[in-house]
């Protein structure tokens, strides 16, 4: 009987773990500014885009402005989507409309936390948007982590298309 009930714990344990943070978001622009983190600004999410981001996410991005940070031609956005279940926060670094940087800041699935890594995000690297706002290139994806891949391609879209509005 203690037995049944050990593995029922060890099964809901991934459920019960808080999100894996990786790097905290201040951290994230304080490396990506070299430690003099620029005032946060506001981009309000006006008709026009609201169009352009259902139609990217297939749905709504659910608030009205976002925060971003911008030095020169440099913004930083820290973003979240759901992977399958819970957000994914993500950290992104677009320079003249062209992604710089991707990192998961925090991870909050079971499984699908391989795209963290540099072997995956090194492939967005200076990707950009295509007139019917694709990435500009393929991004391979890592078996087992589909939802978590897709979560992670619609956010450096997004990262994109709001750096042209910023």
């Amino acid at each position: 009987m203690n037995m049944r009930i050990l593995i029922f714990c060890l099964c809901l344990l991934p459920a019960l773990l808080k999100a894996e943070t990786y790097i905290d978001p201040q951290t994230f622009l304080s490396e990506t500014f070299g430690g003099e983190i620029p005032a946060v600004s506001k981009l309000w999410i006006k008709s026009d885009l609201k169009e352009k981001i259902r139609d990217m996410l297939n749905h709504d991005l659910g608030v009205l402005r976002v925060r971003y940070w911008k030095k020169d031609a440099r913004t930083a956005w820290v973003l979240e989507e759901i992977g399958k279940e819970k957000p994914i926060t993500i950290g992104l670094v677009v320079n003249n409309d062209r992604l710089e940087k991707v990192e998961v800041l925090a991870f909050r699935e079971s499984r699908g936390w391989e795209i963290r890594y540099p072997f995956f995000t090194n492939q967005f690297k200076d990707a950009g948007l295509t007139e019917d706002l694709e990435l500009d290139r393929d991004i391979d994806g890592i078996s087992g982590a589909t939802l978590s891949v897709r979560a992670m391609t619609r956010m450096s879209r997004l990262a994109i298309l709001l750096h042209k509005y910023s």
